[in-house]
């Protein structure tokens, strides 16, 4: 790896862009020039970086470094079959390079043979003096194996090579949790404070584990010690700010979100959990002074928008949540969640036409929680329709064959077209506790108080 070039005396980069500048060419050694193509590789400016490549070959025809540089840009832009015949040219003059097996790993990772790329990086392994770098690449490898434990073991041991390889820090607490091992994380993570007592990464995502084994306590405690490590981490404030909102704790969450909002940039995230812990506390004005900076912010923020209109709802302004919820469908109208929302908008003010159409929309846009389905329902036997509240009956039960409420709606509707084998076989199935019992009581009192109700369902 090569060192900074803004390290190395006579700043290369610089003398090397008034080249380019003129017509004239200068000399480099070999270690300035591999200095200036990782400058410009890590800033992504390839163009200059094979200019530098092509340079440097034309001073140094014969460095394997440079030539090693070359092949990196072949992988890069997928010239493979190229990047092979160099490796091969390279290999024969200095077989016992690690970085000829490092880059025959990336071509075959770039061609999705990832074991046959772990093999190559086990070889480089063998014969590298700096083993971190290759630890990463075969952890990434593992990832894209789904090999989640190995890559595991891959970034532990960059971590203990290096503790402040946060990438590779990150990437264990990853594995963790896609293994759901979050004991496993907690104890890796309590490990390494024991040796790095004021890294406030580690205290953040130990917060985190304990978050998910719902240890409230403790993950308050960690995310306090990643604010004490580094007082100006907003991560940590929002994420407990978040648990004490889990603890109904709301004026603690309120001051750490504001925090976040004092030591960073706007944030969309920030001003909705803030409107929903002053809707909490009844602070109905900040409630919505805080959703409507959320929209503004991000546009595209779809749960800021429906808790805006969902609070509405809830205040009885239908009127003010629907205007809401139009304003978002003219930003994403192929949103399930907002087509629902408009649907119980519309159902709350009698528009069941209206309230029908957005079922459909939200349907067709790919909306399938079971409360859709049954405001659905509802909605088309409001219209009078059971006809209709049957086809759509038909086609929640497919998602949801045993629910009992969508049966017990179902068996009504075929009671009120006079399918009365039908009516009998969604009863059967629909059952009898007391809360079945209790709505077909009061939404179906027709279907409650019929003598075949009585007779055939309550056995009367």
């Amino acid at each position: 790896m090569a060192i900074d070039p803004e390290e190395r005396p006579g700043k290369p980069i610089a003398r090397f862009e008034s080249m380019l500048k003129t017509d004239d060419v200068y000399f480099f050694d070999a270690e300035d020039f591999e200095d200036i193509i990782h400058h410009y590789l890590n800033q992504g400016k390839v163009r200059l970086a094979k200019k530098a490549i092509q340079l440097s070959l034309d001073q140094h025809p014969n460095t394997t470094p440079l030539k090693l540089l070359e092949v990196e840009v072949m992988v890069f832009e997928n010239r493979l079959e190229e990047a092979v015949r160099q490796l091969n040219q390279i290999e024969e003059v200095d077989g016992t390079n690690e970085e000829v097996y490092i880059q025959r790993a990336n071509i075959y990772s770039k061609k999705d043979e990832h074991p046959k790329a772990i093999e190559y990086l086990k070889k480089a392994l063998e014969i590298a003096p700096d083993q971190m770098d290759i630890y990463a690449l075969m952890g990434m490898e593992y990832l894209f194996l789904d090999d989640f434990e190995q890559a595991k073991n891959c970034f532990i041991q960059c971590v203990e090579d290096d503790p402040e390889d946060y990438a590779s820090l990150y990437n264990v607490v990853y594995c963790y949790e896609f293994l759901e091992d979050y004991e496993g994380a907690i104890q890796f993570l309590n490990d390494y404070l024991e040796q790095n007592p004021y890294c406030e990464v580690a205290w953040h995502q130990l917060g985190k584990q304990y978050v998910e084994k719902s240890m409230y306590k403790e993950a308050l405690t960690a995310f306090d010690f990643a604010i004490i490590s580094d007082d100006t981490f907003t991560g940590a404030y929002f994420e407990k700010a978040m648990v004490l909102e889990k603890l109904k704790r709301y004026n603690e969450a309120i001051e750490n979100y504001q925090t976040t909002l004092d030591l960073g940039e706007p944030s969309a995230q920030t001003y909705l959990r803030l409107g929903q812990c002053h809707e909490a506390l009844g602070l109905y004005a900040q409630t919505e002074e805080y959703f409507g900076l959320a929209v503004s912010e991000d546009p595209l923020l779809e749960r800021a928008w429906l808790s805006i209109a969902q609070y509405h709802l809830t205040q009885n302004a239908s009127g003010v949540a629907l205007d809401w919820i139009q304003k978002a469908l003219q930003i994403d109208d192929e949103n399930p969640h907002y087509w629902e929302t408009c649907a119980m908008i519309y159902a709350s003010m009698d528009m069941h036409f209206e309230a029908d159409f957005a079922c459909k929309q939200s349907v067709a846009f790919g909306g399938q929680r079971i409360e859709l389905w049954l405001l659905w329902a509802h909605t088309v036997w409001s219209l009078e329709d059971p006809q209709g509240c049957i086809l759509v009956l038909e086609e929640a039960l497919v998602l949801y064959d045993n629910h009992p409420e969508l049966n017990l709606r179902m068996a009504v509707a075929q009671h009120a077209v006079q399918n009365l084998s039908q009516a009998s076989f969604y009863l059967e199935k629909a059952g009898k506790d007391s809360s079945m019992l209790a709505l077909a009581q009061t939404a179906f009192p027709y279907f409650w108080t019929s003598q075949w109700t009585q007779t055939h369902w309550l056995g009367h």
